[in-house]
């Protein structure tokens, strides 16, 4: 048997559950403004991921820099889940805008 699609498979599962609080609480402590540092990261992963032969690694990379790549996004979409009320809004934090 070949598990090199499961393990992927867990390896692009856990990443995407990895990211979402992540997102939750770079808005929460610094509002939209890493937006970026998310881009340099997706785009810094994705292009490593091109140069790595073990099919593993260049999978979660390219899963990690597509997933910060989505986060700048979700980021965006955070803070108006946080307007609207579904999320605690920071506030020590002023209001980015």
């Amino acid at each position: 048997m070949y598990f090199t699609g499961i393990i992927i498979a867990a390896i692009t599962f856990f990443t995407i559950g990895i990211w979402h609080p992540i997102v939750i609480k770079t808005e929460y402590y610094w509002g939209t403004r890493p937006w970026l540092l998310y881009l340099l990261v997706g785009v810094c992963c994705l292009i490593v991921a091109l140069f790595i032969e073990d099919v593993y690694l260049s999978s979660f990379l390219g899963v990690f820099g597509a997933s910060a790549l989505w986060g700048i996004g979700e980021l965006f979409a955070q803070r108006k889940r946080v307007e609207k009320g579904w999320f605690p809004e920071n506030p020590k934090r002023k209001k980015n805008k």
